[in-house]
């Protein structure tokens, strides 16, 4: 069945937060992620709430900037929010890739190399110390959290098909390290979903990808041509019409969209950001089941 994530990066008062989260459960959402990034709620705090005054979704780190904990610390986290939620964390991962934030934090930017290197050494610390039975608190998920790391490197996406219960792609193409995004082509993130089947060696893991364009608009040419303006025509209508990560048309069409990238490049998992939960919610109930 495909499964329905809401990315919440607005920060709120306790109450918006709350009527939010209850929000996203009441429209069929199956999990709720919280960002992390500087300006945004803090991430563990924020789900803790959200199981607070929810019952069903999974909560989702969606996705940690790695570089920015200490593992040992990090795992204490992991492991109380874990606990505090009842076991529906799902834990995830990023390298980081904003280099702003790390200048706003006093940080350094390390090259993309030596970030990957301590996502992977956080990774080991981690299931080492879910493992450790004097580790406290003690995960109630067994052997761990399931974890999700997201990126598009070659190195990020092998340690992902290494380690990772749901791989996230970004949909994103090669850009200089630390500069901004740009949208990739469906060839383009085709490329990398093969990459990473080529990694799994047997394992089974889910693919999560992210639409960052949704547009609900009952003329799905002239939402594709809109969406290539706003794009300042990096990519073609035709181009738009095959992206898995531009949903346009009616719910109906957007729904037929869904089945189709997940038969094309095995999506079985969509995270929409939240100022797209209210529009994007009908296309989850025609499809639920499915």
């Amino acid at each position: 069945m495909v499964k329905f994530g809401v990315n919440m990066v607005v920060p709120d008062t306790r109450a918006a937060w709350v009527g939010k989260c209850r929000k996203a459960e009441d429209l069929g959402f199956d999990v709720i992620g919280a960002a992390d990034h500087l300006g945004m709620a803090p991430p563990f705090p924020a789900l803790v709430l959200a199981a607070e005054v929810t019952s069903r979704p999974r909560l989702n780190t969606f996705v940690i900037n790695t570089a920015f904990y200490n593992p040992v610390l990090l795992a204490r986290d992991v492991t109380g929010t874990d606990q505090f939620t009842e076991g529906r964390l799902e834990l995830g991962l990023g390298a980081g890739y904003v280099k702003a934030e790390f200048e706003a934090a006093g940080m350094e930017f390390p090259r993309a190399g030596k970030r990957v290197d301590h996502l992977e050494n956080t990774i080991k610390e981690l299931n080492r110390l879910y493992a450790d039975e004097k580790h406290k608190p003690p995960t109630v998920q067994k052997p761990g959290p399931p974890l999700m790391i997201a990126g598009r490197g070659d190195r990020l996406l092998t340690l992902a098909a290494e380690h990772a219960d749901i791989i996230g792609f970004t949909g994103t193409a090669a850009v200089p390290d630390g500069g901004a995004l740009v949208p990739d082509d469906a060839a383009g993130i085709e490329e990398r979903v093969d990459f990473v089947r080529g990694k799994l060696n047997g394992r089974e893991a889910e693919f999560n990808i992210l639409p960052h364009f949704i547009a609900v608009v009952e003329d799905r040419q002239e939402g594709l041509e809109s969406l290539r303006e706003l794009l300042d025509g990096k990519l073609t209508v035709e181009q738009l019409a095959e992206l898995p990560t531009a949903l346009v048309g009616t719910h109906e069409q957007i729904a037929e969209q869904i089945l189709a990238h997940r038969e094309r490049f095995g999506f079985g998992y969509f995270t929409v950001l939240e100022h797209n939960m209210d529009a994007f919610a009908p296309v989850i109930e025609l499809l639920r089941g499915r």
